[in-house]
């Protein structure tokens, strides 16, 4: 059978080493390597993907969640996990809206580390319970909020929740369980729970496309500056360079939707995750 080969990254090695020593303990786990930045992780986990890299949130020089998001769009096999000094529901929310598979706290017990580790190896996605805390479930209201508001001026560019969406992420924001909203809405835990990871798909693919839209905005910014010999602004770009702009936008937005992996998908969710 063939083993789980998880990458390390993290700065604190007291930590790294901890994690190390719990995983190493496993006939079916191998860590293949590791290392204390971010930064130096991304070219190595390239060059030898793993099924699961480990990364840090906090990352001087990349956080990660962009890490995350690099990582998921170019390397959709690799799985990713966060680990945090605390999961507060901001970074919880960040680290969800990146495609990462689950959070982990500095304070979870070894048995959490290893329930995490193989049941993300296998494609589950744990970070789906984080949505049914209140706090979080109110995040992802106000972000849609936002959206909706973006799409009146961009015709509805991005994706926005269902009336029945916005029902089950209300009762959840109110402090309503699984089971209590499921009584609410009359519906099956299993439904509700596959509401919730489609939720999340549009959250990711949402953040996915924000992303290309910064990246192609900085990229117009760059086509008006004032080319060589101009010594003002220009407020156009050519026809040939907007043509040049629009064809590497398009190959952006064509290999962020042929990249989608299981995780912004909406099939049905196991019953575990």
């Amino acid at each position: 059978m063939a083993k789980t080969k998880v990458f390390l990254a993290e700065p604190q090695v007291l930590f790294r080493e901890g994690i190390h020593f719990i995983l190493s303990g496993e006939e079916d786990i191998d860590v293949i390597d590791e290392t204390t930045s971010n930064t130096e992780a991304l070219p190595r986990i390239e060059a030898n993907p793993p099924d699961v890299a480990v990364l840090n949130m906090s990352d001087d020089k990349i956080s990660g969640p962009e890490c995350a998001r690099r990582i998921r769009r170019y390397l959709p096999s690799v799985f990713v996990v966060l680990t945090m000094e605390k999961k507060e529901p901001d970074s919880v929310f960040e680290a969800m809206k990146s495609g990462a598979s689950a959070c982990l706290s500095k304070f979870s017990s070894p048995d959490q580390l290893l329930d995490i580790i193989k049941v993300v190896a296998q494609g589950s996605l744990p970070i789906i319970e984080d949505m049914f805390d209140p706090a979080i479930a109110s995040l992802v209201l106000n972000e849609f909020a936002d959206i909706a508001e973006f799409n009146k001026q961009f015709d509805n560019l991005l994706a926005t929740l269902t009336p029945r969406e916005i029902q089950i992420i209300t009762l959840i924001a109110g402090g309503n369980n699984l089971e209590q909203t499921s009584l609410k809405m009359g519906l099956e835990q299993d439904i509700v729970r596959h509401s919730v990871r489609i939720v999340l798909a549009k959250l990711i693919a949402n953040e996915q496309t924000t992303k290309i839209l910064e990246a192609a905005q900085k990229s117009l910014n760059f086509l008006i500056r004032p080319a060589r010999g101009e010594t003002t602004q220009r407020s156009y770009v050519t026809k040939a360079e907007f043509n040049e702009f629009k064809e590497t936008l398009m190959e952006r937005f064509q290999s962020f939707i042929g990249e989608m992996t299981p995780s912004t998908r909406t099939k049905s969710p196991k019953n575990t995750v």
